[in-house]
Formats: structure tokens, C-alpha cells, sequence
């Protein structure tokens, strides 16, 4: 046990350091590392614990993180695993969030950024690639995995997309079933999902400056972390209704800020919550801030880790499953694209990926080692062209 936390720390340290391009590059990463490499666990697994971190509010890839923790060395393989790769982000951040407070603007981080992200779309899509061949184990759903793309395209919330996913698989596999018990049965016989969702908004209401503690900062941060689904656009939309709208305490400038740094730093984009912290009430405030918004996600892996081989081992719950796991890989392929068309701009860049691509598959090299090639290559393109 103690060697293989360890090694939990070892990796997520690592990874927290390095991980840059959101959940998806963080999500393709552990898949190169963990699964192709290490074989810590079967690309099966993977999959059921990409699609369970799916189903829970908070940042999806520090839940699979957590995961994975858990299935290798229990309840403190989760807290190693979970807390080693949120600490090097947030401490990331905070440095820069005294940067930005200190100078009254963004360190350049343009120049790293240009090259590491050409990286990461090609070891995002090489992790797609593989994890796509193990979920799609029949044609039905692959057609599932194919409507899910075209629902995420066209702006669905991902939480609907991942349920109707679920919800189709596991009519289509009791209608199946039940063509199987009576022959005579009708294709006309099948039921469609129709699913209807709620769409909820957020209040608005002019700012009215409201006493700022500690206390309630924790709260502002620990209601965020169990409700919110989706990107960091999302978590946008939640802060701001929070923290600028109902209490004043930040402005729109700030919050936009403290949202592109979670972004362009590696690690959990989650850690926006640190900036903001550090903002409202220096390095006191950035802690609070922090494990505010990470308690939830820590909670609610260590409530439903435990039952997972049981959801695995009911036929209903495991085709639910089926359809959130070819789901989540639509949700990660839409993302990329959109990264894709911001990230590969030049001849430089369109060599990068390539470049990537072949490494990873010819050679078999770590992406950790090319996400920082990249962003060296992205420096030093920017210091000898003067920008």
C-alpha cells in the first residue's frame, strides 16, 4: 500500500503540473499513462469511470481522478490521488492571482499556450481513438455514440445528452431482450425516448454589496462545486451570479480574468477558484475558496466508488452505462473540435499536431514529455519572431 500511493502521488503530482487542455487533455492523458502504459486498469474500467464522473456535478476529470485513486488504494488512494492533483494547479494559480494583483494585469501566457495546445489535441485524439474501439461494442451503440455527437453539436446541456444516451441504451437493450422472447414482436413495438428536461436560470437582480466572510465565500464556492455540470463557461455563468450580480464583491473584468486563468493553466479549471479567492481575501481566501469548490466532487466519488462494480454487474444499470460512457466520448470529440480550430492557426502549429501524432503512435512517447516540448516550441517560435 504504501508503495502504491506513492506512486498515486507521484503521477497526479505530475500530472497536476503538467495536464494543460482542460478535462479533455487531462482525461486523454491518464489514458495514456494509466491504461496504455501502466495498466493500472483495463480501458473497460476506464470508461466506467469516465462515464460514472460524468454523471456527478464538479469537474469531471479530477472525479476521475479520485476514481481511480479509490480503485488502487481505497479511501486514501482517493484523498492522495484527488488532493496531489488539485495542489500543484491551485498553487499555480494563486501565484498568479498575486501576480495579478501585484502588477494589475495577466502574466503572457500566450506564447506556452500556442504550442502545447497543438499537442494536446493529438493525445486527445489518439486517447479517443482507442477509448472509442472498447465502448462502441455493438453497432446500436455506436449509432447511440453518433447521435450523442450530433446533440452535443448542436448545444444540448452535456448532463441531457448523457441521459438520453443511457435511456435509449437500456430500451434498446430490454427491446432486444424482448424480441429475443417473442420472435413476432414488431420493430413497430419499440418505445422512443422522448425526454424532456427543465431548464433552470439563474436569478438576476442588480448588485447590491453584501459583507464579505470567509464563511460565506466557503459556501458561495461549496454550493458551486455540488451543481455544476459542464465547462467553465458554466461556471461562468455561476460565479457571476454569485459573485458579481447578488453580492458585489468582484467586477465582470475580474471574474472574466479569474476564468481565463483557470483555463490557461494545467490542472482542474475548478481552480478559478482560487484566483477568485485570492482576490477577495489574499492566500486565507484562496484556501478557503479552493476546498470549498473541491469538497463536493471528493464526497461524492467516495459515496458512489464503492458501487460501481455493483452498477457494472446489473444488466440495466450496465447498459445505462454503456450509453453515458459512448456519450462522454461524443461530449470530448465535440470539445476537441472546438480546440482544434482555435489551436491549429498556422503551418507551425498543424506541425506540431502531426508531429504528436506520430510520436505517440509510432514511438509510443510519454505525452506528458510532449506537452512540454510543445510549449518550449511555442516560446522559443514566439521569442525569435519578435511577438
Amino acid at each position: 500500500m504504501p508503495g502504491t500511493l506513492r506512486e498515486l502521488a507521484t503521477f497526479f503530482l505530475r500530472l497536476g503540473t503538467t495536464a494543460f487542455g482542460g478535462p479533455a487533455g487531462h482525461i486523454a492523458m491518464m489514458e495514456d499513462e494509466l491504461v496504455r502504459r501502466r495498466k493500472w486498469l483495463s480501458r473497460e474500467s476506464f470508461l466506467d469511470l469516465l462515464g460514472a464522473s460524468n454523471l456527478i456535478p464538479g469537474p469531471s476529470s479530477s472525479e476521475l481522478a479520485l476514481h481511480i485513486g479509490y480503485l488502487r488504494a481505497g479511501w486514501r488512494g482517493l484523498l492522495v490521488a484527488g488532493t496531489c492533483f488539485v495542489l500543484p494547479a491551485a498553487c499555480i494559480v494563486a501565484a498568479l492571482a498575486w501576480a495579478y494583483v501585484r502588477f494589475g494585469k495577466l502574466p503572457v501566457a500566450s506564447a506556452l499556450l500556442y504550442g502545447v495546445k497543438p499537442v494536446v489535441i493529438a493525445v486527445v485524439l489518439q486517447a479517443l481513438w482507442g477509448l472509442a474501439r472498447t465502448a462502441t461494442k455493438t453497432k446500436f451503440l455506436a449509432a447511440v455514440g453518433l447521435v450523442s455527437l450530433g446533440l452535443s453539436a448542436l448545444g444540448l446541456p452535456p448532463i441531457l445528452v448523457l441521459a438520453i444516451a443511457g435511456a435509449s441504451v437500456v430500451l434498446g437493450d430490454q427491446a432486444i431482450r424482448a424480441m429475443r422472447r417473442d420472435r413476432a414482436l414488431s420493430l413497430a413495438a419499440l418505445a422512443v425516448l422522448r425526454p424532456s428536461a427543465r431548464s433552470a436560470g439563474l436569478a438576476t437582480a442588480a448588485a447590491v454589496s453584501a459583507p464579505f466572510t470567509l464563511g460565506s465565500l466557503f459556501l458561495v464556492f461549496l454550493k458551486v462545486g455540488a451543481v455544476v455540470f459542464g465547462s467553465g463557461y458554466v461556471l461562468l455563468a455561476f460565479l457571476r451570479a454569485d459573485l458579481v450580480v447578488q453580492r458585489g464583491w468582484l467586477t465582470d473584468s475580474q471574474l472574466v480574468d479569474a476564468v481565463a486563468i483557470g483555463q490557461v493553466t494545467p490542472g482542474p479549471v475548478f481552480t478559478t477558484a482560487t484566483f477568485v479567492g485570492y482576490l477577495l481575501d489574499g492566500t486565507w481566501g484562496a484556501v478557503v475558496a479552493t476546498i470549498g469548490i473541491f469538497v463536493p466532487a471528493f464526497l461524492f466519488v467516495a459515496a458512489s466508488g464503492p458501487f460501481l462494480p455493483r452498477i457494472r454487474t446489473s444488466r440495466v444499470a450496465g447498459a445505462f452505462l454503456d450509453g453515458v460512457n459512448v456519450a462522454s466520448l461524443a461530449l470530448m470529440a465535440v470539445v476537441t473540435w472546438q480546440l482544434s480550430r482555435a489551436s491549429i492557426v498556422d503551418p507551425l502549429t498543424a506541425v506540431l499536431a502531426v508531429a504528436s501524432v506520430v510520436a505517440l503512435v509510432r514511438f509510443r512517447l510519454q505525452s506528458t514529455w510532449l506537452v512540454l516540448a510543445g510549449g518550449l516550441a511555442g516560446f522559443l517560435s514566439r521569442l525569435l519572431s519578435g511577438h
